[in-house]
């Protein structure tokens, strides 16, 4: 059900990027039976991260839902329908391109994912490629999820938008809770073994090494991908190096076995994380997270204070009545707002053909009663507010809400405004 809350922040939305609209002869004033506009999520769907797929699916097709209750996407035809096709990558890079084949032979004009840097670089090198062959059927990529920073640096292209901050801005984030936490003096940096683990990694040395060149970096390994299952070695590693504080950038499984392998040891120490905030992460870490696990997010359940209680919350209850069990409690805000901006980018545009709208979204402006962000025109990344939150116990209510019925949540300990997070980029990209 789209709450009326929402709704009117969906509507505001459209009025920031299309400006005022007044209906005219050329739009139907109603629905009518016309072809949808299909977007396809390429994403892995099967094999050891299928639950962090699932639950981007979920994310995408809520949003997916509140357009179609509001009537659609508004063309000069009439309205047209959203229409979500899922496209199973495996989580790998050539499984990923045979799907995006299969998506453009079926003239799907908008390709999402986001659950793999190695993934989207891969699909932004096929995609560049794809447009210059076949101009009458060009694509665009809305990238939800994938951080590497090369991806709006050297490696970027018109074609590609990103509505996920960077792994160098998210670690900008986390680092300055960290400079001013003087009982962290020995860090241990533990990621995947791809793009972006290794991002991460350069991220925290560099970053650390300007805001608290005092701390040394007791330990810095990768691990593969989706293979570990236990994790207990590298806890022991970590356990032996000293450290006080790990750094890590995991997700899904590898992360929840990570912190839960830490518990079960009774290592004691602070998690600074892009992701202990979902997937199980919580109920795994348990009381040992109290106060000691942090996390990054362009938003999360309790950000809301004051006047903003009622929009931030009508947002999460809408989501977790739509999606009401407890494992599918996995709600990023900035999959709602990817989908906003498209429409409105589309209705800007008046076409859903890739120039037109990549031209509508650059430079765009979303806003509603509790979050704002723009789209940057030279590299295509969003820029938008982050907070850092540490994980609490419901029980002892300083939170409204904790994460898949687990009964821990996180609480806001530090907000940084959109112009906070941005960073310059190194993007000179070549437009048609």
């Amino acid at each position: 059900m789209l709450h009326r809350s929402h709704f009117t922040a969906s509507i505001a939305l459209a009025f920031t990027l299309a400006g005022t609209f007044a209906p005219s002869p050329a739009f139907s004033a109603t629905p009518a039976n016309l072809a949808p506009i299909r977007l396809g999520m390429i994403e892995g769907m099967s094999g050891p991260f299928a639950n962090a797929g699932e639950a981007v699916e979920h994310n995408i097709r809520f949003a997916v839902e509140q357009v179609n209750a509001r009537g659609g996407v508004r063309l000069p035809d009439g309205r047209h329908l959203l229409s979500l096709a899922v496209f199973d990558s495996k989580q790998g890079v050539e499984d990923a391109l045979l799907q995006l084949k299969q998506l453009t032979d079926q003239k799907i004009p908008f390709v999402l994912e986001g659950n793999s840097s190695a993934v989207a670089g891969a699909l932004v090198e096929a995609i560049n490629k794809h447009n210059a062959r076949t101009p009458d059927n060009r694509v665009l990529f809305m990238n939800y999820s994938a951080v590497d920073p090369a991806l709006t640096n050297e490696k970027c292209s018109f074609w590609h938008f990103r509505f996920d901050a960077n792994a160098d801005m998210r670690m900008r984030a986390l680092v300055e809770v960290i400079k001013n936490d003087r009982q962290a003096k020995s860090v241990y940096l533990i990621g995947q073994d791809y793009s972006f683990g290794q991002q991460v990694a350069k991220a925290a040395r560099q970053q650390l090494q300007v805001a608290r060149p005092d701390i040394k970096i007791v330990g810095d390994e990768l691990h593969p991908v989706g293979k570990v299952k236990d994790f207990a070695p590298y806890i022991a590693k970590i356990r032996a190096s000293g450290a006080d504080t790990v750094i890590t950038g995991n997700w899904g499984n590898d992360l929840t076995l990570l912190v839960k392998a830490a518990k079960e040891a009774g290592v004691h120490l602070k998690f600074y994380t892009f992701y202990a905030n979902s997937l199980g992460a919580p109920a795994a870490i348990g009381d040992a997270g109290v106060g000691i696990v942090r996390a990054v997010a362009e938003w999360h359940p309790n950000v809301a204070d004051g006047v903003q209680d009622a929009a931030s919350d009508a947002f999460y209850r809408s989501f977790r009545q739509r999606f009401p069990q407890s494992k599918d409690d996995y709600l990023f805000l900035r999959m709602d707002v990817m989908i906003d901006m498209l429409v409105a980018a589309i209705e800007k545009a008046q076409t859903t053909e890739a120039v037109a709208v990549a031209r509508a979204l650059e430079g765009a402006q979303y806003k509603s009663r509790f979050h704002e962000a723009s789209m940057r025109a030279y590299d295509h990344q969003l820029i938008q507010p982050l907070y850092v939150a540490v994980m609490q116990k419901l029980a002892d209510g300083g939170i409204r809400f904790d994460n898949e019925g687990s009964g821990y949540g996180f609480k806001t300990e530090r907000y940084l405004a959109p112009a906070a997070t941005a960073l310059p980029s190194t993007c000179k990209m070549q437009r048609p």
